[in-house]
């Protein structure tokens, strides 16, 4: 008989970080909206999405895993408009409401070509069946592409990222269980069907260069903008990027420790957003400097020493995760540098301290995430080089926008990025003309539908 629900180690360490997000802004929730009149309904509807989410991650059954999406989708959108009557919230719930329907309908065609192919809905099922597939098998490679443009559109990967960016006018608790959580989804969503998307080069090809260039795009983006969720919220959709190129290189062990490590960290800055003013305001008092060019060079050449030293002991998974690596250290190290003499070495010290810890954290959770999601051994060369290429230009591109960025090339550039590449402008209005909406209409029926939870 076939299981309708199932359980297995990645299920596992999903719930877990389901069940400690749910806590969190659980609590967060009851003491932030205290004073709120519709307190009682944001908490059902954070409720039924909570619900919605462990329903969706335990169900082994297609249709049961796409009612699960489903519903998803319809309780978080009754938490976007927890505010109707702002307009900016109406079109981003209208927004991502269309986003939401069109990615649904993806998933039911995904689905429904796997059924026919392999004439059942268990997805355990489906995944020891596609040892066996034949590898030019044109409904496969079709139902890999569905899956693909699915999490593209969960992970509000550009150019239809807009509703992501427009959602942080909704309570900072919605904020937190989007960014931390739900964003998540299309991840999630291929990592579960990992087997499927190994089988179809032509898929993991199409996630890598959208994902990819929606990483850089992103990643340039928020460095421009000043708010600081809209920046949260601009790095969300650049880490979502990033976590997909992983998946699309194979990588699924750091695809899947990128995933609990941004979910934990974007929850806490949410929740702590508050407290950014007051920080920014006192780096701003302490008269910060920028670190110059050699101080940039000096850091690199320190995290290549560190990473080179590390190769002999532990390998890489891949290029691009050293280049990853590599550029994290050093921005860690940059800061050290430019301080005073007598406080440079202690500092540098320090920071080679936390360079080294980072390092034995990435490799001690990824040795113990490999049980939960193994990586495949083999991974493109091609796909390997590009990626590395990718998130060196970046850093590059990144470091002449903050230094050069009174240059008339890179002033244009940086209004260009400041401006979203006007990508949002071109999607609302394609979206408006599919399906337009009332404002005030909109505002007036959830009015309405709130007096009657009320009475």
């Amino acid at each position: 008989m076939q299981m309708l629900f199932s359980i297995n180690s990645f299920k596992l360490v999903l719930l877990a970080l389901v069940a400690l997000l749910a806590l969190v802004i659980w609590r967060y929730s009851a003491t932030a909206l205290a004073g709120e009149a519709d307190k009682p309904r944001f908490m059902r509807a954070l409720a039924a999405t909570l619900a919605a989410v462990v329903f969706t991650l335990l169900s082994n059954h297609l249709l049961l895993f796409w009612l699960g999406w489903v519903g998803i989708s319809l309780a978080l959108q009754q938490l976007l408009l927890f505010y109707p009557e702002r307009p900016r919230a109406q079109l981003a719930a209208h927004k991502k409401a269309l986003s939401a329907r069109l990615s649904e309908t993806l998933l039911a065609l995904a689905f429904t070509l796997l059924y026919l192919q392999f004439d059942t809905a268990g997805i355990s099922q489906i995944n020891l069946l596609l040892s066996a597939a034949d590898a030019a098998n044109p409904m496969l490679h079709s139902a890999a592409v569905l899956l693909v443009l699915v999490a593209l559109l969960k992970c509000a990967q550009l150019p239809l990222h807009g509703w992501l960016i427009q959602v942080v006018e909704a309570p900072t608790p919605v904020s937190a269980l989007l960014h931390a959580g739900i964003i998540n989804l299309g991840g999630i969503l291929l990592l579960l069907f990992a087997p499927l998307l190994a089988y179809s080069t032509i898929a993991s090809g199409l996630l890598l260069v959208a994902a990819l260039v929606s990483t850089v795009l992103a990643a340039l983006i928020m460095g421009t903008r000043i708010s600081i969720k809209v920046r949260l919220a601009w790095s969300t959709v650049a880490q979502m990027g990033l976590m997909l190129v992983e998946i699309a290189l194979g990588l699924y062990t750091l695809a899947l420790l990128h995933l609990l490590a941004h979910s934990c960290y974007k929850a806490y800055a949410f929740l702590h957003s508050g407290n950014a003013v007051n920080h920014y305001l006192a780096a701003q008092l302490a008269g910060q400097t920028q670190p110059r060019a050699w101080h940039w060079l000096l850091s690199l050449l320190l995290a290549a020493g560190l990473l080179g030293l590390t190769q002999q002991l532990l390998a890489f998974s891949s290029l691009s995760s050293a280049v990853l690596l590599l550029l994290a250290i050093t921005v860690l190290l940059a800061p050290a540098l430019m301080t005073a003499d007598n406080r440079r070495i202690p500092r540098l010290l320090l920071a080679l301290g936390y360079a080294i810890g980072l390092l034995a954290l990435y490799f001690s959770l990824k040795t113990l995430l490999q049980p939960v999601m193994p990586t495949p051994h083999s991974i493109s060369l091609a796909a390997d080089l590009l990626s590395s290429v990718a998130f060196a230009g970046l850093f590059i591109v990144a470091l002449l926008l903050r230094y050069q960025s009174h240059h008339k090339t890179m002033n244009k550039v940086f209004i260009w990025l400041n401006a979203g590449g006007y990508l949002d402008e071109w999607a609302t209005r394609i979206t408006l003309k599919i399906w337009p909406y009332s404002s005030r209409q909109l505002a007036e029926k959830q009015k309405l539908a709130a007096l009657q939870e009320l009475k």
